[in-house]
């Protein structure tokens, strides 16, 4: 981690807005072992932020606010997913396809070193999981 001027860590959280938040994050939970570290319910009953760890990673998740410029992945013309690093990119593909994920690669040996596959969560999203460490 690189330290900023205030001599404070820089982290990246990702974070990803769903149609159906609460569902999702179950799904999330199910399929690629997140821990709920913090689920935080808005008025209308959706999620109005979530904290999902997966080892010392951590992504957030909230509902879609109807807000024009926080539409549905699928309404999105946006070509970028999540990569997370993990030991057993078998297993893990393994247990996300138990759950349904829907594959886009399975588990292969890039040239770069790591074994990774991809897969879609339920909305669309794109994730990547592997044991490449950068």
């Amino acid at each position: 981690m690189q330290m900023d001027e205030r001599g404070g860590t820089q982290v990246v959280y990702p974070f990803l807005r769903y149609a159906d938040a609460p569902a999702a994050i179950d799904w999330l939970v199910t399929a690629f072992g997140f821990e709920k570290h913090a689920v935080h319910a808005d008025e209308a009953g959706g999620i109005a932020h979530a904290q999902l760890t997966l080892g010392t990673g951590m992504v957030f998740v909230s509902s879609v606010r109807g807000d024009a410029r926080e539409r549905p992945p699928g309404d999105l013309d946006f070509d970028g997913g999540i990569s997370i690093y993990v030991e057993d990119a078998d297993g893990h593909f393994e247990r996300a396809q138990a759950a349904g994920a829907e594959i886009i690669s399975v588990p292969v040996d890039q040239p770069y070193g790591a074994r990774d596959y991809a897969c879609r969560d339920p909305e669309g999203n794109l994730w990547s999981f592997g044991n490449y460490h950068p």
